[in-house]
């Protein structure tokens, strides 16, 4: 059973590190969507996203005896109040910041979520290993590289919206790594309300409509309902088997296909150093998840199924 266990785990590890890149992929193509939303400001387009969020969620707890999760995730304790928090907090100052600034630079400020998610995941506990420290170096100096030249064409508001939206999305990565048996998909809906609620408010404080352009509504839903939802049911799913540092550098992939979008679907093109950059941070996350799937003498990490 030993040696069994043993042969099982690189397996193990190269589906789940697929699932946490795979969560970065898809959550990069709500760029596209949040982008060519150019009728919706970033509160309006979030009061839409969050509505296709919370139907599906609703919608999938139909098929199980845990009903409302809406709900739920304001009344299941501190730590899922704790998980709603973060992942609104990234969420708001995200699409703020893709709306505000350039891909480059949001991106860039967004992917310091490693380095945050390095100080929280201490409190758990967790080892930074060596090769997390050589994925993040490596990662933040293609970084560097990527939005060098082009820092002075962003927003100063949208870049410090995007550096936040870092915090909240360690936040909440540390968050699901303290209990990693729990189903926290509850979390999405939860944010989703809050995000309703407090992006209504801005709106119409601000004398703008609810309901802005037919096709920005259509966009706003299919990011909630499509992107948000299956990139976030990917993560939680792999954030049962990995420690929280590691997967918030796999989730960089989202950070690395932003721009990328950014030039196949909205003529957005680079300069020569952002896909240097660029290649430069995927093959860092690509490492790293390789690393650990090969390395058998790896224990696996509590949680796991081979714990």
């Amino acid at each position: 059973h030993y040696c069994d266990t043993r042969m099982s785990r690189p397996r193990l590890s190269l589906g789940v590190s697929a699932l946490a890149l795979g969560a970065g992929i898809v959550w990069s193509l709500g760029t596209i969507a949040a982008r060519l939303a150019d009728g919706a400001d970033a509160f309006q387009y979030l009061i839409w996203r969050s509505v296709g969020v919370i139907v599906v969620i609703e919608a999938m707890s139909l098929r199980t005896p845990h009903r409302f999760p809406t709900l739920r995730a304001w009344r299941s304790g501190g730590a899922m109040v704790l998980a709603n928090l973060g992942i609104f907090l990234a969420s708001i100052t995200f699409v703020y910041a893709v709306k505000t600034t350039t891909p480059a630079n949001a991106a860039f400020l967004g992917s310091l979520t490693p380095l945050v998610a390095v100080l929280f995941a201490r409190f758990l506990g967790e080892r930074l290993t060596r090769s997390t420290i050589l994925a993040l170096a490596v990662a933040f100096s293609g970084l560097v590289i990527t939005v060098v030249s082009d820092l002075e064409a962003g927003s100063m508001i949208g870049n410090l919206a995007a550096l936040t939206a870092s915090l909240g999305f360690a936040l909440y990565t540390v968050v699901l790594r303290t209990d990693t048996h729990r189903d926290w998909s509850p979390a999405m809906s939860g944010y989703g309300l809050l995000m309703i609620v407090v992006c209504g408010i801005v709106t119409i404080a601000s004398g703008h409509t609810l309901f802005p352009p037919a096709v920005d509504i259509f966009l706003a839903l299919l990011h909630g309902a499509v992107f948000i939802v299956v990139g976030t049911l990917m993560f939680n799913h792999a954030s049962r088997h990995l420690d929280a540092v590691p997967m918030s550098v796999f989730a960089q992939t989202e950070m690395v296909f932003t721009p990328v979008w950014a030039v196949v679907f909205l003529g957005l093109t680079p300069k020569p150093l952002t896909i240097v950059g660029g290649a430069i941070i995927f093959g860092a996350v690509i490492g790293k998840a390789l690393h650990d799937t090969g390395d058998r003498r790896q224990p696996v990490p509590s949680g796991s199924l081979g714990g």
